[in-house]
């Protein structure tokens, strides 16, 4: 099959070197000159959970007209420019183009939608874990369940077809929901109490709750979005977000959140798709999500700090 990875970062990376290793043709696009340059150079080191090694085939450019039109294009870009990426990279896209959204936050499928016509979207969620160590060089840090499901939640011969494709690449666990919102709004939920707190505490996942102050900052973030999604109808998969979210602090519990690395190397967060995305549904709703809120803005302070200095 040939597929198109929308932004080759450490996930990026991570499914588009199995993917090729399964014998896809796979093509890279990112904007990183340096990782475009190596890859094609050398191909992509992958190292951690699944072994050492280089992944050749690969190809990799900046401009998808070099690409053309693929059979399935996987985005991975950060979800605050999730539009600016599928514009830049329409000429992958084809009247019979599958597109897949595994980034974390709410509104991806949206701000696909300005480009890609609903039909062609699907969606998901992954666990996996991944590093990019520098320019062609990532690090698998764990395998995670990909759930990917059609947004209207029927089992198509799409879906399924996707879902054995992933299997086949050894990226399994993979699973196909009939509630695949359910599952995203499940994954929000987990990033709203533990992203902005290690943005801005610089504490690891699971060190969230071994402080009693943080601890409750989380578990009320969560109460919050909890009943923000039940405003807006989403059935969640998970019965009780809470003790969730905590769970999951708890397994990763020396995992450095996305938002913490990016607060590390002072780059922009996800907190307006996470945490903001919250504070803008509740209001829809109008619901009070004054932890949201106050979290919301205190990683947007960190960032025009940082981005000021």
């Amino acid at each position: 099959m040939k597929i198109a990875i929308i932004g080759a970062g450490a996930m990026g990376s991570i499914y588009g070197g199995f993917l090729a290793e399964a014998g896809n043709e796979v093509y890279f696009l990112d904007v990183f000159k340096e990782h475009v340059d190596n890859i094609n150079q050398n191909g992509l080191w992958m190292e951690g959970t699944s072994g050492e090694r280089y992944i050749k085939g690969i190809k990799a450019t900046s401009d998808s007209l070099e690409v053309g039109v693929v059979d399935l294009a996987i985005v991975f870009v950060k979800s605050t420019i999730t539009d600016v990426a599928i514009a830049q990279n329409r000429a992958v896209i084809g009247e019979n183009t599958t597109v897949l959204t595994l980034q974390n936050g709410l509104g991806n499928v949206e701000k696909l939608e300005t480009v890609v016509r609903k039909e062609q979207i699907i969606t998901g969620t992954t666990s996996h874990g991944a590093n990019l160590l520098g320019p062609g060089r990532v690090k698998h840090a764990g395998h995670g369940a990909t759930v990917i499901g059609e947004l209207n939640g029927n089992v198509s011969e799409r879906i399924n077809k996707v879902a054995q494709l992933l299997k086949d690449a050894k990226l399994e666990p993979v699973t196909v929901s009939t509630n695949v919102m359910g599952i995203i709004w499940d994954k929000v939920l987990v990033n709203v109490g533990i992203n902005p707190l290690t943005a801005l505490t610089g504490l690891r996942n699971g060190q969230l709750l071994d402080y009693s102050e943080t601890e409750w900052i989380m578990q009320e973030a969560v109460k919050e979005a909890e009943m923000v999604a039940e405003a807006s109808g989403v059935r969640l998969a998970t019965p009780n977000p809470v003790e969730h979210c905590k769970e999951t602090a708890k397994v990763t519990k020396e995992n450095i959140s996305s938002m913490l690395a990016d607060v590390n190397n002072k780059r922009k967060t996800e907190i307006n798709n996470i945490n903001g995305a919250i504070v803008r549904e509740a209001e829809k709703h109008n619901i009070d999500a004054p932890v949201n809120n106050v979290l919301t803005k205190m990683v947007i302070l960190k960032e025009k700090m940082y981005q000021t200095n």
